[in-house]
């Protein structure tokens, strides 16, 4: 008898301690609602569980599709921000007429801004990546929250570019490579945002130019220069331009 109520006690502890089922319509939603408890609570691994057993037995199911979303939102919310790009896009692939399609694009484009380094000498692809899909949410869902820190971030990533550009040209430039350092700013001048990093690059063109004894490059850049600056610039610019024209 004691053995029995023995046994009695730890089958209804078991049964006390266990997770009542959420109930549904379908054992597809009841699977479903599992994930999304498993999630709210930081189990990942058991709420992927319940999204592979509702997809894979349910493949017809409403709650099919949600499932693949709610997949990429668990690698997203475990920092796995290169499967969740990848899982994303693929639904969005293959769902391109989802309702919520802003959330979709919004939660691409922040899967490759969590990507980027801290520092901007390293591999900015991501970057680059993100603010494509950014400009897209800004272009077709503008109006929407997802839309939020778009431009911000838009704005981050293109300072990091930037920076980048400007770092490998003054590389260039310090190591002599002068003719590499020039296509550098050249190519860089027109998209700058920052009025003192323009003109540094203009006045290292046409330096660049003088250490290559390149006339024509001083006449034709300082041509092109000169009246986008101010008048104390102006001097300066002048002055290199009087030596390219006095040496070469």
């Amino acid at each position: 008898m004691k053995a029995l109520s023995f046994c009695l006690f730890v089958l209804l502890f078991l049964q006390a301690c266990a997770t009542k089922r959420p109930t549904g319509a379908t054992e597809a939603e009841v699977l479903f609602k599992e994930a999304n408890q498993y999630i709210n609570s930081g189990r990942y691994i058991l709420a992927t569980e319940k999204l592979n057993a509702l997809r894979s037995q349910f493949p017809y199911s409403f709650y099919a599709t949600p499932a693949e979303l709610l997949q990429a939102d668990i690698l997203f919310k475990q920092e796995n921000y290169v499967e969740s790009a990848a899982a994303y896009l693929v639904f969005k692939d293959f769902h391109p007429k989802y309702k919520d399609m802003a959330y979709v694009i919004q939660r691409i484009a922040d899967s490759f801004y969590y990507q980027l380094p801290s520092t901007f000498d390293r591999d900015l692809t991501p970057g680059i990546e993100a603010m494509k899909h950014y400009d897209d949410l800004l272009r077709y869902y503008g109006d929407t929250t997802y839309a939020k820190d778009a431009i911000e971030r838009i704005e981050r990533v293109k300072k990091m570019l930037e920076s980048k550009e400007i770092y490998i040209a003054d590389f260039y430039y310090r190591t002599e490579d002068f003719s590499a350092a020039r296509a550098r700013y050249v190519e860089m001048i027109p998209n700058l945002t920052e009025n003192e990093e323009k003109k540094k690059a203009m006045k290292r063109v046409l330096e660049s130019s003088l250490k290559l004894k390149d006339l024509p490059g001083c006449d034709k850049y300082y041509g092109e220069y000169i009246s986008k600056v101010d008048e104390k610039f102006k001097k300066d610019l002048t002055s290199i331009y009087e030596t390219c024209s006095q040496t070469l």
